[in-house]
């Protein structure tokens, strides 16, 4: 049995596409590139295949991974050229390699995930303006907000979630910000920079228009409070 770990992107093509849809066009690929995939056991067998973290419907994403498990162990190059063959519009293999077994499972290990998230500026707002907006977001120490899911309600503290101040620039368009943020997944759970951003723009001020922003995964990553690596690197 061989554990192969894949990077892969979510491009804009399939942006609205949900996680569960994600990985079985992931799962078709698979199937139809031929790779001696490992399957469950029981009535219903499925692909052993694992994420490291499910991406929210309408965000893109540059670094996607996966683990999926392989009765054999074929090179990784003329792995990646019979994926690459069958991958659709919009999903597009970044980087392949095996990785030791047993191993822990992705969704244990990444904590952290970077965005961007391109946000257009509303009409007469300045950089000045938008920048003062962050400086009173990234100087509180506690910033409360209710963050409502299919389980209900529950008050958290965003701050907890930050790994860093979040910081803007103005986009090459001059009308747009491009805002980075740096988020962190824990074992209780994380914020989703939509509710960042709706914070931002909502409490804080933010001249933007948060309805038409585009939010974009840079990065997921293996962090120790003094460095982050890529699950790739592990």
């Amino acid at each position: 049995m061989a554990k192969l770990r894949l990077k892969i992107t979510k491009g804009n093509e399939i942006r609205y596409v949900s996680h569960l849809d994600f990985a079985g066009t992931i799962e078709r690929v698979v199937r139809r590139a031929g790779l001696p995939a490992a399957y469950s056991e029981g009535f219903n067998p499925h692909l052993k295949m694992a994420f490291a973290s499910a991406l929210a419907v309408g965000v893109t994403s540059e670094a996607e991974y996966l683990d999926l498990e392989l009765t054999a162990a074929p090179d990784v190059a003329g792995i990646e050229a019979r994926l690459k063959a069958q991958l659709p519009a919009g999903i597009e293999l970044k980087a392949a390699r095996y990785v030791h077994t047993p191993s822990p499972a992705l969704m244990a290990v990444v904590n952290l995930a970077t965005y961007d998230i391109m946000v257009p500026l509303m009409p007469a707002a300045t950089l000045a303006a938008a920048m003062t907006s962050l400086s009173s977001f990234n100087s509180e120490v506690e910033i409360l907000y209710i963050k409502e899911s299919p389980k209900g309600r529950r008050e958290i503290d965003i701050t907890e979630f930050l790994a860093g101040p979040v910081t803007a620039s103005l986009a090459a368009d001059n009308q747009s910000l491009t805002v980075r943020l740096a988020i962190r997944i824990t074992p209780s759970g994380s914020v989703k920079p939509a509710e960042v951003l709706a914070v931002l723009t909502g409490r804080y001020g933010l001249p933007a228009d948060g309805g038409n922003a585009l939010i974009h995964r840079t990065g997921l990553f293996v962090w120790d409070g003094r460095g982050q690596r890529s699950p790739l690197e592990l």
